[in-house]
């Protein structure tokens, strides 16, 4: 009787936090859209999507420069740490020495307990200045045309780059470890090489974790603001290089909203609106791909 009890209890607990996280959920969308479609019928839909420029004080809000920018940065923070933290985490998983995986799984894990203003500190401090010289010596040497200042597309890339790995190398180490031993070696018992065995089996066999830690760090890439704001230039126009800076949608909300106030606050509401969106429309894609992939 009392077992039964304790069972019902939990089981009540359980349902309330599960209530309670999907009333979260449904509370902030509640509030973002209803703060912020109407200052987007205000603006105009269009206007505000595709509008280039961002002049608060004439009434002017154009987002589709912090789109780009947006874009452009998590794209270079993608392509630079998703390849690091793929291989890196095969490494960990079944290459790696035993005397080595306590000192290499203790610094992934210190990097994912760095704040977001040190590692902006340390883009302001080393990547900028390192970005800047290598372009002013490029375009002594004719390379390129312009150089910037150091606060770039490039330096906010490499930066988030480094800041996802943590996640990406998390997630795709347990993914790894996942998979039954007995994939790999059926196909070393079929003559494939310790390398082989491991790419082209074990690593497709974890593709979903792997896919889910790819999602993890584009969401902190596309989410991050304190680090970005101190390495991108904050310069709300249409990049023409990766040297120039950009101001991105988080950027944007941050460094306005503490004196916003009517259109221009629910200006900056709709920015998070549109923020949102696209991080419901990657999870739909990731969960459409999962799903394609189940089925073949």
């Amino acid at each position: 009787m009392k077992k039964a009890w304790s069972e019902k209890f939990m089981q009540g607990v359980f349902f309330i936090a599960a209530c309670a996280s999907v009333l979260a959920v449904a509370l902030i969308c509640v509030f973002l859209f209803s703060n912020g479609i109407p200052a987007m019928t205000e603006i105009g839909i269009f206007d505000f999507l595709s509008g280039q420029k961002w002049k608060p004080a004439n009434d002017i809000y154009g987002i589709f420069p912090m789109i780009v920018g947006s874009i452009y940065v998590t794209a270079g923070a993608i392509l630079i740490g998703v390849p690091i933290g793929i291989l890196t985490s095969v490494f960990m998983a079944k290459y790696c020495p035993k005397k080595i995986y306590p000192i290499l799984k203790g610094a992934t894990e210190l990097l994912a307990g760095i704040p977001s203003v040190v590692y902006g500190f340390f883009g302001l401090v080393v990547l900028v200045p390192l970005i800047r010289d290598t372009g002013r010596t490029l375009r002594s040497m004719g390379i390129i045309e312009s150089a910037g200042k150091g606060s770039s597309i490039l330096t906010a890339s490499i930066l988030l780059g480094i800041m996802i790995l943590p996640t990406i190398i998390g997630v795709t180490e347990s993914a790894i470890r996942a998979v039954p031993t007995a994939y790999y070696e059926g196909s070393l018992a079929l003559g494939a090489t310790h390398e082989r065995s491991v790419f082209s089996v074990v690593l497709p066999a974890a593709k979903s974790g792997v896919i889910a830690g790819i999602v993890l760090g584009i969401g902190r890439a596309i989410g991050e603001t304190m680090a970005v704001i101190m390495v991108a230039g904050n310069q709300p126009r249409l990049p023409e290089s990766i040297l120039q800076g950009v101001r991105t949608l988080t950027a944007n909300i941050v460094i306005e909203m503490g004196y916003a106030e009517g259109l221009h606050r629910e200006a900056l509401i709709a920015t998070a609106v549109v923020l949102f969106v696209f991080i419901l429309i990657i999870n739909l894609a990731v969960s459409l791909l999962n799903r394609r992939a189940g089925h073949e």
